[in-house]
């Protein structure tokens, strides 16, 4: 079967600049890029629930632009003052950057790592007099947690926000040769909103682990796997198999 048409399950890159161009170029592809799911916040009742208080604590650890834009409206709503004094600790330059959004980037002790959480643990370790807060989505991995406890950093998780299934409804599925996914939540998105669907033909590309297996727990038979040693991107995934496919 020829794919001409592939529905990504992500928004439309930022100022048009796509990492699927080439790929769209060089296969003739219609790719539409469509969110599947949504973030929101649990909202101040449901985060009270976990008795933490946000001013006992000394240093934050950032994961993703997401925490950071739902910690600060979380202290708004809350009334909750951030002290001058508060350390943040980000797993990518790009995280921390983000942070001046929302406090005076050159007056904070700001520390960021290459993109994990254990490019930071040696500084983290040097500071642990502070109380760490780690505020996370509600199914949040499991790997920061388990890191600080390992070396008996003194932390609290806070979960303040959630994935959601987006209303895509309005989506003629069935017109899509490719299927790409990146989350476990697209999956569950895809039955919420086709409970009917039938893959057919359908290519299925997932990326990461558990969106792998979230697809096939649901019964999808997953053509494309990323990452892979050969294919660290999707991109490059989806290359590969195309190329074959087209042989």
């Amino acid at each position: 079967m020829k794919i001409k048409h592939v529905l990504i399950s992500q928004p439309p890159p930022e100022n048009d600049k796509s990492p699927y161009a080439d790929l769209i170029d060089e296969y003739n592809l219609n790719v539409c890029f469509r969110k599947f799911i949504k973030i929101e916040s649990v909202g101040t009742r449901e985060f009270r629930k976990h008795r933490i208080q946000i001013p006992e604590h000394s240093a934050i650890i950032f994961t993703s632009k997401n925490g950071i834009d739902h910690f600060f409206s979380l202290c708004e709503e809350l009334r909750v003052q951030v002290s001058e004094q508060m350390k943040y600790f980000c797993t990518s330059e790009a995280i921390a950057l983000y942070l001046q959004k929302y406090v005076q980037f050159r007056k904070r002790k700001i520390f960021y790592g290459k993109n994990h959480i254990s490019d930071l643990i040696d500084v983290i370790k040097k500071n642990k007099e502070d109380k760490f807060l780690f505020p996370c989505a509600e199914n949040h991995k499991k790997d920061i947690p388990q890191l600080l406890k390992q070396n008996k950093i003194p932390f609290s998780v806070a979960p303040i926000y959630r994935s959601v299934p987006e209303d895509i409804s309005d989506v003629d599925i069935g017109k899509y040769q490719m299927l790409v996914f990146f989350s476990p939540f697209g999956i569950q998105s895809l039955r919420l909103n086709f409970p009917d669907y039938e893959q057919g033909d359908t290519v299925i590309a997932t990326f990461g682990k558990a969106t792998l297996k979230a697809a096939e727990k649901d019964g999808l038979k997953v053509q494309i796997a990323a990452p892979t040693k050969t294919a660290p991107s999707m991109v490059m995934a989806m290359q590969e198999y195309l190329k074959s496919a087209g042989k």
